[in-house]
């Protein structure tokens, strides 16, 4: 049986790196988001702030041509890389890593992302993983087609139940097992079976959000700290943070880190604006929770 981890500030404490003082621009994490679409404009901007708000120097956002004004006017913090379609296809990928100024640590790749080809996600999956780079795969960028190329890798997937369901589809027996009131534990045998077959690391967000890590062998079960994390762009602030925290951390530490801390911004917000709390207020609370985990060294 995997090695059950249980997350609390003690063991944030152990695990968040110190950082050095004569460190450089760069050297504390770069990350590259890809996402966007005309429907949905934010969603990559939410994952990008997140990024930095975990501590990392640069993050590069890829996104459509039509959505780079909007998100270069939301914020100056940062670098739009605009690609020439609406979509993702081979041709918008070769322009993304044709400007992308420097090898990022860590991508988060599918937050509101229109995807026109399944082998143009598939084309930047390979590309990034031939430059080193730690991957993290959502929403749309989680089909079926993905899984030969990430088996093995320790890459991060954040499904909900109804995307855990469609990336795992060619898994018949994942799609009986799985029912609208299936036990907590009956789903964490499930995540643990299909994290250990791909060697991946799954985190399946729900009410109690379950981190699976098929290289390692480890499990944390994490409980949502409100019922208001249910508004939109809590999940893509999460898959940012992650990311962020990818850049530094193995698979498995930057996932529970990430669910931990977005819980606690979340409960900081929550006892601020009750069930009226943003996406955007998460991002602006976390510097004060993760504050107390800063160290210079």
């Amino acid at each position: 049986m995997p090695k059950r981890v249980i997350i609390s500030d003690r063991l944030a404490n152990q695990i968040m790196m110190p950082r050095s003082m004569s460190s450089r621009k760069g050297e504390n994490g770069i990350m590259l988001v890809v996402g966007a679409s005309n429907i949905y404009h934010g969603a990559p901007l939410l994952s990008s702030l997140a990024g930095l708000r975990s501590g990392v120097d640069l993050v590069y956002t890829g996104v459509p041509q039509q959505n780079a004004l909007a998100l270069r006017s939301f914020s100056p913090n940062i670098i739009v890389l605009p690609f020439s379609h609406d979509s993702l296809d081979i041709t918008s990928v070769k322009d993304l890593l044709h400007v992308l100024p420097k090898k990022p640590d860590a991508a988060a790749i599918g937050m509101g992302l229109n995807i026109a080809k399944s082998k143009a996600l598939i084309y930047l999956i390979n590309e990034l993983k031939g430059m080193q780079t730690k991957l993290l795969l959502d929403a749309s960028a989680l089909i079926p087609d993905v899984l030969t190329h990430i088996s093995g890798t320790n890459t991060i997937i954040t499904p909900h139940l109804g995307e855990f369901k469609r990336v795992f589809s060619m898994e018949g027996s994942i799609q009986s097992k799985i029912q609208e009131k299936t036990s907590l534990e009956k789903l964490t045998s499930i995540v643990i079976e299909m994290a250990e077959k791909y060697g991946i690391t799954i985190i399946l967000k729900g009410e109690y959000n379950i981190v699976a890590s098929g290289i390692g062998a480890n499990i944390s079960i994490i409980k949502r700290s409100t019922p208001a994390m249910t508004v939109g762009g809590t999940g893509d602030v999460l898959s940012g943070l992650v990311t962020g925290l990818l850049t530094k951390l193995d698979p498995f530490r930057a996932s529970i880190m990430g669910v931990y801390l977005n819980g606690l911004a979340a409960l900081q917000s929550f006892r601020r604006l009750g069930l009226h709390l943003l996406a955007t207020d998460l991002i602006d609370d976390l510097p004060y929770v993760m504050k107390k985990f800063d160290k210079i060294g």
